[in-house]
């Protein structure tokens, strides 16, 4: 009779300390594979499951209902999880909502469709976002200006914009590169399209393009960029109506006196900023850094800022990750002066060193925009023929990990941001 009450006991106890949650923790010491682990998260919410984003507790991990697809899932993938009790979940999202914590639980209910704005075929340059969603495991389809200009932007929830040069100047390459084949094929292939989608200017079109993406953000979409195609975008919106490109590069002469006739009313980030007139310089106004800053390689690392994750829940998602200290790294556009950044912008990221601003947010109509300096958070000056980045060699990538807080963004349940 004392072993049947043994084994009765034994089955009670197992039954009640059964595993119910999942949890996928994203800090430094546990988690071995931090990108996949958002793939991993993406791919539950498409199978209509709904995650606890669990904001600052141990990197900002994440808490799925358990099951056997989900373990072998991880497993496949290289994703550290841990089986939680119901007392041990307990035990942890009540120390989540305690006051005296800087931690929030955010709910996240439907995977977001993604869009990657770029051109069809292979660049001489790498796309950061592109890669880490391959790797990943994300799915994403790419789209172009002739399916922006058709308003596809509609079908989507989240939207990167490639390395894009939206002021018409193709990518100020042409002291460099102006005779290489790329370049010229490049050129030609921009100008057909524009004719084709029945503008006389690539400039012209490509501000098209940029007045339909501001009002799909307007409008309620998220919005990434990264590099160039941060401030060429504010800057394409700030010149509407106003020829500020050169004959080398729309084939007549800029509008005289045209920096005055600039306005800034009309950008997302940036304003007070001064175009780079001279067609010989790599570099589009003064609004970023790379020509200015004076940052030897081994001290470039800018900071992620503190927000309260309870009342500010949206600048906290998009700053989790498991250092606060991020190695920097450069592009065409390298980071922000923050003399040109509107004050109804917030700073995510900033160097200590000198100033700047690497990892800008901000709220436009009913939508949102993040924009990120740099070209490839792991390879710390990228030049035009490098080959890509192996994030099988960068895993735990804190870099990389900023720009796949902004894929699961759009997930959120939102609440309104107090900053």
């Amino acid at each position: 009779m004392k072993m049947v009450f043994f084994f009765l006991f034994l089955f009670l106890f197992s039954f009640s300390v059964k595993a119910s949650q999942i949890l996928i923790p994203m800090d430094a010491e546990t988690q071995q594979n931090h990108l996949k682990a958002y793939g991993i998260t993406y791919w539950s919410l498409e199978k209509g499951n709904k995650i606890h984003w669990l904001l600052n507790y141990r990197g900002g991990s994440f808490l799925f209902p358990d099951s056997e697809e989900l373990r072998k899932e991880c497993m496949i993938r290289g994703v550290s999880f841990e089986v939680l009790s119901d007392q041990k979940t307990g035990e942890i999202l009540e120390e989540i909502s305690s006051p005296s914590q800087n931690m929030e639980a955010v709910l996240l209910e439907k995977a977001p469709k993604i869009a990657v704005y770029s051109p069809e075929g292979n660049k001489p340059w790498d796309d950061a976002v592109t890669m880490v969603l391959t790797y990943a495991e994300i799915p994403y389809e790419t789209i172009y200006d002739e399916e922006v200009l058709n308003d596809a932007l509609l079908l989507f929830d989240w939207l990167h914009l490639h390395h894009e040069d939206f002021t018409g100047q193709y990518g100020k390459f042409y002291r460099s590169y102006r005779t290489a084949p790329w370049y010229i094929e490049d050129k030609k292939q921009a100008e057909a399209l524009a004719t084709k989608l029945g503008y006389d200017k690539v400039s012209e079109e490509k501000l098209a393009v940029a007045l339909k993406i501001r009002d799909y953000v307007v409008g309620g979409g998220f919005m990434f960029a990264m590099c160039s195609a941060t401030d060429s975008f504010d800057i394409a919106l700030a010149a509407e109506g106003v020829d500020i490109a050169e004959p080398m590069f729309d084939g007549d002469p800029s509008e005289p006196d045209y920096q005055n006739k600039i306005d800034f009313q009309k950008s997302f980030a940036f304003a007070n900023f001064i175009l780079e007139r001279d067609p010989m310089v790599y570099e589009f106004s003064s609004i970023d850094m790379t020509n200015k800053r004076r940052v030897l390689m081994d001290i470039d690392y800018f900071n992620l800022m503190e927000f309260s994750a309870k009342w500010d829940p949206i600048p906290t998602m998009l700053t989790q990750n498991h250092t606060m200290l991020v190695k920097g790294f450069m592009g065409q556009t390298t980071a922000y002066d923050p003399e040109t950044i509107k004050p109804t912008v917030l700073v995510l990221g900033e160097s200590e060193v000198n100033g700047e601003a690497k990892y800008i947010h901000g709220i436009k109509g009913n939508g949102f925009f993040t924009f990120y300096g740099g070209h490839d958070p792991e390879d710390y000056q990228h030049m035009v023929g490098d080959p890509k980045t192996e994030l099988e060699l960068h895993p735990t990538s804190p870099g990389y990990r900023l720009i796949l807080n902004n894929v699961l963004f759009p997930a959120a349940k939102k609440k309104k941001q107090k900053t």
